[in-house]
């Protein structure tokens, strides 16, 4: 079996077609074939193509490209060219002419560039050297009959007449053939054709797998093929099996026996494990090491006929099934003779492919711990996926910086850890055949959460398909065999609330997952996401509006978002992804308002209010927008909102949005217990902005990283002056910053003084295809890093499963929807304290001041000029205290004057709309009523 390899294909007919080629008279062995546009009579194809060469976690030393003759004639490649572009390049950037002649029916190899690893093993002797240096993850090749650079991109190359065959790999990859590109790659693994398949469609006809590059001569794998069985020989599945990537018995009719360990007659499996009696228990007493002891056996009527624990003996053709070795029986025995047990291999996670190839198809008992990484496709296909180990696995990014040996060494971590805990079936569970089927693992009852331990319960089957391995259940997985079939359970990880943070301040930030009150119904044009029974659900395109698709779908997604906010135990919370109503015809703040309202009703009249948009907007604004809600009775904010407005670096994203804010009663005046908070949602990694760096470079943090960079570039200015206008050091930066940890827009923030407070909490706000990571952050400026009493997030939703999500409500007859905060969004929320204690204690009867003292009494800030005891701050304008606020020393900034401020020659002060500037010393002297005063005017 290879163990990567989709579809490992025939080739022990390239020798002979090679001599054949060679025994042709010159003038046929070089003459090409008329060549037109891509098509599926091509006399070329790309069959192959490696670009994790010589990378970490690569399995060769150099990237190549492997092409394939389908006819029976050879064909001359001289004049011809291989051409190579990035995913998202706009220009096909490298080129390697060839030259020679590719055999009929055989392969021809170009060897590129090495990587930086020569320790690993070599290439077969390519037939054309090159030195292109591809991507490990994805990009775009050509085989074009000229060498001239092609000029074209996208769709336009299905029409290029020089292009011979074309294939685009990875998601981001803007050039392919057919209905989408080729998947993408690691650099232990290739984009192979399935047995040569060309129906130009890259979607359809590669998979990604194990490296396995031919040459000219290759025969495949370098040996001729094992001697045919003779008829009625039996053969030990070992054999079968053999000890490469694939059977050394592809093709022929072999007959061998075992004991049934599983069978699955349901589900669409349609077939039974076998393994060789006797076999499995302690690895250390495996007879056949480096082979697996159990095969495949398809049949459907097989499996329903057998049962697990027959002792049979089968005859059957071998063959690779994307990637999983079978025997495809024609016919099967039940014996008599009673067999040896076969007990559960014991083994930890097999750490390398070999390993787990030498285990292909046994019966295993997992030892070690597993851990629930992936949760996504629970709710479609019944698989869940693990980790071996107690942590789940991690974005690359989130761990180091883009292609740097931390991120590498991530890389190959998730590669090694994964595996996935499947439900014998191949159920699609979202489909409306399939969707009264209830769903297995996700039954309402204990949650399936990333983070969460796994207990086996039951032995399993160590199974290949689908390009990926996996635990299978001993026979189909249903809920109503759960009690005996289900072979493992999950640790409830679930936190009611999250973590004391303390502090008399305690900020979050929270991406409240497109919440509209504007929904679809109530525009023209919208088009819907469906339940199972055609029910519109959520805004799927069509119109303005990105939420809910009716009241009844805004009333659950509302409530979940309640509950999660009610619950996060925050004084302020940021908000991100809600609705600008201006977009709808109303006021901006509507949907915040509708959101407020929903808030009191749950918690109680007057308990939260919005901090209402500034006067100045950008002209030209998302439908989305940041906001502010608070709890009134614990948290005020100081001054007007202000929102970033004419930066172009905002031109794809929403701007950022800051407010000043302390505690409830605190003083306006310069006392310390504030704190400026600015919230941002910067622009996605789906799709790439304006800007010349924006296309994903392939280092893993996506499109748009440029356009994040400026964001984050911009944010900074802006925040600097925001924070020197309200004059205070202490500022959170808070939001959806689309990207993680060890990305370019953040170290820009730390590089500037801020430090990202998420790591400290050993905790991520995301997970993305099987690995978490934090996009959400919280990062303080050194004065604000102070004062931080403690930081969490709150896991309610980026680990939990989306089938619990008010947007896949009735997608299955196994009703998952609750008014809990989990899975209320796609982020997690983040909460942090802080202690924001005035810099001067509140005024006491009882205390002894002496001049210079400050304190805090009735909302005001005061300095004693004398000694005092017991006045009243304030309460004349004679009497032992000044009220701080108007600047001393001239410095021509204005303060509104109060009757009890002290002031001196040249401060200048606000009073009744018009600028005062003192002429002497004065204290209680209104402005306008004694020369102690002189107009400067209209303020």
């Amino acid at each position: 079996m290879s163990t990567t390899h989709p579809s490992p294909r025939r080739r022990g007919s390239a020798t002979a077609a090679l001599l054949a080629a060679l025994a042709l008279p010159a003038s046929a062995a070089l003459a090409a074939p008329a060549v037109a546009v891509p098509s599926v009579d091509a006399p070329v194809v790309i069959d192959e193509v490696y670009g994790g060469g010589g990378n970490s976690g690569a399995v060769l030393d150099r990237d190549y490209v492997e092409l394939h003759n389908p006819t029976d004639a050879p064909v001359s490649l001289d004049g011809w060219s291989i051409q190579y572009g990035s995913a998202t390049g706009t220009a096909w950037a490298s080129q390697t002419d060839l030259t020679g002649v590719i055999p009929a029916g055989g392969s021809f190899l170009v060897g590129q560039a090495y990587g930086s690893n020569r320790d690993l093993p070599d290439l077969p002797t390519p037939d054309v050297e090159g030195s292109i240096a591809m991507s490990g993850t994805g990009g775009k090749v050509a085989l074009v009959s000229s060498t001239q650079r092609l000029t074209c991109l996208g769709a336009a190359c299905a029409d290029a007449t020089d292009v011979v065959d074309l294939v685009g790999w990875g998601a981001t990859t803007n050039t392919f053939l057919g209905s989408g590109p080729a998947p993408g790659t690691t650099n232990a693994t290739a984009v192979a054709r399935v047995e040569h398949a060309n129906t130009v469609d890259n979607a359809a006809d590669f998979r990604a797998g194990v490296p396995d590059p031919q040459n000219s001569g290759s025969t495949g794998g370098g040996e001729d093929p094992d001697p045919e069985p003779e008829p009625g020989e039996v053969v030990p599945i070992a054999e079968i099996q053999g000890t490469g990537a694939a059977s050394p018995l592809v093709g022929q009719t072999v007959t061998t026996r075992g004991v049934v360990t599983a069978a699955y007659p349901t589900g669409g499996f349609d077939g039974v494990y076998v393994q060789t009696e006797g076999t499995g228990g302690d690895p250390a007493d495996d007879p056949t090491p480096g082979a697996s002891d159990a095969v495949f056996v398809y049949s459907s009527a097989a499996a329903q006929q057998l049962r697990i624990g027959d002792h049979v003996e089968v005859t059957g053709q071998v063959h690779e099934h994307f990637g999983l070795t079978q025997v495809s029986a024609t016919s099967w025995t039940v014996l008599d003779e009673p067999a040896q047990e076969v007990k559960p291999t014991t083994t930890t996670w097999p750490a390398t492919e070999a390993e787990r190839e030498a285990l292909e198809g046994m019966l295993l008992a997992p030892q070690g711990d597993f851990t629930v990484t992936d949760n996504y496709s629970t709710n479609y296909y019944g698989t869940i996926g693990l980790a071996a180990g107690t942590t789940p696995l991690v974005q690359p990014t989130s761990v180091g910086r883009p292609l740097s040996p931390e991120y590498h060494a991530q890389v190959a971590d998730n590669a090694a850890r994964a595996v996935l805990l499947d439900d014998g079936a191949t159920t699609n569970y979202s489909t409306s055949a399939n969707s009264s089927k209830p769903l297995p693992w996700l039954t309402g009852g204990d949650p399936v959460r990333v983070g969460a331990a796994v207990t086996f319960t039951t032995p399993v089957i160590l199974d290949y398909r689908y390009d990926a391995w996996a635990f299978q259940p001993l026979t189909h997985l249903t809920p109503d065999v759960a009690d005996t079939v289900q072979q493992a359970v999950f640790e409830d990880t679930r936190e009611a609330s999250p973590a004391d943070v303390g502090g008399n301040l305690r900020v979050g930030t929270f991406n409240v997952l497109n919440y509209f009150t504007t929904t679809g119904d109530q525009l023209s044009g919208c088009t819907y996401y469906t339940d199972r029974v055609g029910d519109p659900v959520t805004v799927r395109g069509g119109c303005l509006a990105r939420g809910a698709a009716e009241a009844e779908d805004l009333e659950r997604q509302e409530a979940k978002i309640v509950a999660a906010i009610s619950g996060l135990g925050a004084d302020v919370v940021a908000l991100e992804e809600i609705e600008n109503s201006v977009h709808f015809g109303k006021p901006r703040d509507q949907a915040l308002s509708d959101l407020v309202d929903a808030l009191n009703e749950h918690d109680g009249a007057g308990t939260w209010a919005y901090v209402p948009s500034p006067a100045e907007v950008p002209a030209d604004e998302d439908v989305i927008r940041n906001a502010f809600v608070y709890r009134t009775a614990a948290a005020e904010p100081v001054g007007e909102s202000r929102i970033l407005v004419g930066s172009d670096a905002f031109v794809n994203a929403r701007e950022p949005l800051a407010q000043v804010f302390q505690p409830a009663g605190g003083v306006d005046a310069d006392t310390g217990d504030d704190v400026l908070v600015v919230t941002n949602h910067f622009k996605s990694k789906g799709s790439a902005g304006p800007w010349p760096g924006d296309a994903d470079q392939g280092d893993g943090q996506g499109a748009s990283n440029e356009s994040r960079v400026r964001q984050a570039t911009a944010l900074l200015a802006f925040a600097d002056e925001v924070a020197a206008d309200a004059g205070t050091d202490k500022v959170l930066l808070v939001g959806d910053f689309n990207a993680y940890e060890k990305e370019d827009p953040i170290v820009v923030l730390t590089d500037a003084g801020y430090t990202d407070l998420g790591p400290a909490t050993g905790k991520y706000t995301y997970m993305f295809e099987g690995k978490v990571g934090s996009l959400d952050h919280v990062l303080a400026s050194p004065a604000a890093a102070e004062v931080v009493t403690g930081a969490d997030i709150w896991n309610i939703n980026a680990y939990e499963p989306i089938a619990n999500e008010y947007s896949r409500h009735n997608y299955n007859v196994s009703l998952l929807y609750d008014t809990t905060p989990f899975r209320s969004s796609d982020h997690d929320p983040f909460l942090v304290g802080l202690d924001l204690a005035p810099s001067a204690p509140a005024w006491d009867a009882g205390t002894v001041y002496v001049a210079g003292d400050r304190v805090v009494h009735d909302g005001a800030l005061y300095e004693a000029l004398r000694r005092t005891r017991g006045a009243e701050p304030g309460a004349s304008t004679g009497g032992p205290w000044a009220e701080v606020g108007a600047p001393a020393g001239g410095d021509g900034a204005a303060t509104t004057w109060t009757a009890s401020g002290l002031y001196v020659r040249g401060d200048v002060v606000v009073h009744e709309g018009h600028l005062w500037e003192a002429q002497r010393r004065s204290r209680g002297v209104e402005p306008g009523t004694s020369n102690a005063w002189a107009g400067l005017g209209a303020a």
